[in-house]
Parts: structure tokens; C-alpha cells; sequence
């Protein structure tokens, strides 16, 4: 059966169907086990599966993770979260220099089936310390897969499949999107962690979108779309490993690309899918490539600097006007910036 649910609920479900499934299944986090639940996310899971497979753990990032790499290499599957992926930085030398380059090491006799959900983006005023996303990062160390689900079903499927998987899977996602409601099978299998998702078609430009920017060009493309302009979005979904067919068969067909990505555009992964279409792609593009992303300063505090600092559905559309020759769009009575008022926080 198939019924509309949060992205919230639906990483709920994935977690419970796991550890369900396979009791070496745990999870553990600075405030998992609290009354908050990490956006509700990790609800029920006490109660159900009691202490010893969801627990919350001291404020030390380094050491927590490295407890999770020994979990792992000891037949466990550990489910590490991060409420914040800033704070993440503080266990990047147990990240790549253990968990990335254990299987490595050993020849491929120790399985390292560890799964990091971090938390990304905006809130209201997060500022310059609680709002990065740094995919790039992550996806720039070889034995780590990099995953950014948009859409619930997609936040189950790839959940599920990160926790099956027996190597170290860094899963982040983005805290405006705990709210955003899709159709979600009950019995939904797990998803493939090497697949992006054509989640519109169209012939006339490629939008490819990371995380939450996938939900701005979904909205560009519905505003363009009243104007004639036919757009493709692409929500990349893995980042790493990185599906390089599907983004490479869109923009051959349309001749033109605007990556627009959740993150720093200056050596951001936009910058290598970038040179991945102009490798592929370049006798077929009619325009350069076009990289929309975080404006390079860090973030601001208040509302109307960090409405400036991050990109939005408009850059998008104002991307399309200027690769296709168009004049400005008429924006007046279109919704921007409206969900910061569904996002209440991890309470």
C-alpha cells in the first residue's frame, strides 16, 4: 500500500524495518534517544528496540565515530547521527584516515557497514556554524558513498539500502526537508545508492539539483513552465558514486545545463559534474554550463543575508531566462521562502 508521508517518517520507517529485519541494527547519536528524537525522526525506537540499540551518547564526535568503526569491523551495523554536520569536522581523522580506508587495508576481509546521517542547510538564523552541507568533502575520500535523498520515498529507499550495505555510507540530509510530504510504499525495496532520478522531463535546459535545491528547481521549473519553457530536473541523489549516465543523457538531449547544488560553488561538486558534461556533453551544448550554489562568503545570520546567501527557485529561473535569451518572468504572486514557516526546529 501506498499513502503520503513525511520525509521525517519516512527515515522512521526505514530505521525500524532495518533493525526489525537484522538485530545487529543499531543507532546511536547526541540526543537519538531524547525527548526531541532528531526531528522525530528517531521515534518509537526506544520503546521498541530498547536502550542498548538506540542510545544517546556524549558530545564527542571523534570518539563516537570511531566506536562506530569498531562496531562495524565486530559484525554490528551502526547508524551514527550527526545533528549537525559542522560538528562532523571534529571526527574527519577517524572518518578518513580509519573508516574510509579499513576495507582497503585488510584486503577486503573486513566489511565496514557503517551509515553517517548528518544533518545540513538552513534553519531560521543558523548562521555560519550550523549551516554547511560539504558533500564535496565527503565524496572527495575514496571508500566512502555520499548520498543526499530529496523526496520521502527516496529518504527510505536509500536508507535502507545504506544500512544493507557493508561499506561506510555518509547519508545527509537537509532539515527543511523533514516536513515535505510524498507518496511512499509500505513495502517500498530498497533503492540503488549509484542512481540519479529524473523527477521531471523536458527538453529545452537540464536543472540538476542537490538536497534542497532540487525542491527550488522543481519550483522554477513550475514557474517557467507557464510560460512555455520546458525544463528537466534531475535530482542527482548519490553523489557518491555519481551517475554520470543519466545526468550526461539528459543534457545531451536538452543542450543545456544549470547545476544548481546545496552547497560552496568554488571546488564544489558542481565543479566536477561541470567538467563531466562539458567531457561528455560539449559537441551537443548549445550554452556554457551554469553553476548555481551558496554565494562564497560564510553563511549570515539574519534573514534577509541569508536570503542573499542562499540560492533559490528565482536564480533558477533568472539561470533559464538568461540561457534561453527571455526576457524576466513575471514573479509577482509567486510563493518564495515559504516554508521556513512549516520548520519548527528539532523539537
Amino acid at each position: 500500500m501506498t499513502r503520503k508521508i513525511s520525509y521525517r517518517e519516512a527515515l522512521n520507517e526505514a530505521m525500524t524495518l532495518e533493525m526489525r529485519r537484522d538485530s545487529s541494527v543499531f543507532v546511536y547519536g547526541i540526543d537519538v534517544a531524547d525527548h526531541k528524537r532528531i526531528f522525530n525522526s528517531s521515534k518509537g525506537l526506544v520503546e521498541e528496540f530498547g536502550a542498548n540499540r538506540c542510545f544517546s551518547t556524549p558530545l564527542s564526535e571523534d570518539a563516537m565515530t570511531g566506536f562506530g568503526l569498531g562496531a562495524a569491523i565486530n559484525g554490528l551495523r551502526p547508524i551514527h547521527v550527526h545533528m549537525r554536520i559542522d560538528f562532523f569536522l571534529l571526527a574527519m581523522n577517524q572518518l578518513v584516515n580509519m573508516v574510509s580506508t579499513h576495507r582497503y587495508g585488510s584486503g577486503g576481509s573486513m566489511k565496514v557497514p557503517m551509515v553517517i546521517r548528518a544533518i545540513t542547510g538552513r534553519g531560521w538564523g543558523q548562521s555560519y556554524q550550523h549551516s554547511k552541507t560539504l558533500q564535496s568533502w565527503y565524496a572527495h575520500i575514496p571508500g566512502i558513498k555520499v548520498v543526499m535523498p530529496t523526496s520521502p520515498r527516496d529518504a527510505k529507499g536509500l536508507l535502507m539500502s545504506a544500512i544493507q550495505d557493508d561499506n561506510p555510507v555518509v547519508f545527509l540530509e537537509h532539515r527543511w526537508l523533514y516536513d515535505v510530504e510524498g507518496e511512499v510504499p509500505e513495502d517500498l525495496e530498497p533503492l540503488p545508492l549509484d542512481r540519479a532520478k529524473v523527477v521531471r522531463t523536458g527538453t529545452d535546459i537540464t536543472i540538476l539539483g542537490t538536497s534542497w535545491m532540487t525542491v527550488e528547481a522543481a519550483k522554477a521549473a513550475d514557474v517557467l513552465a507557464k510560460r512555455g519553457v520546458n525544463v528537466e530536473v534531475v535530482d542527482i541523489r548519490s553523489i557518491s558514486p555519481f551517475d554520470r549516465e543519466t545526468v550526461i543523457a539528459s543534457v545531451q538531449k536538452t543542450g543545456r545545463c544549470i547545476i544548481a547544488d546545496n552547497d560552496w560553488i568554488y571546488c564544489g561538486f558542481s565543479a566536477e559534474v561541470a567538467t563531466q558534461v562539458y567531457e561528455h556533453c560539449f559537441g551537443q551544448l548549445k550554452s556554457p554550463v551554469q553553476r548555481i550554489g551558496f554565494s562564497e562568503a560564510p553563511c549570515p545570520c539574519t534573514r534577509p543575508l541569508e536570503n542573499e546567501f542562499y540560492a533559490n527557485a528565482i536564480d533558477i529561473i533568472q539561470g533559464v531566462e538568461s540561457q534561453l535569451g527571455l526576457s524576466p518572468t513575471d514573479l509577482s504572486g509567486e510563493d518564495f521562502y515559504s516554508y521556513e514557516n512549516k520548520f519548527k526546529g528539532p523539537f
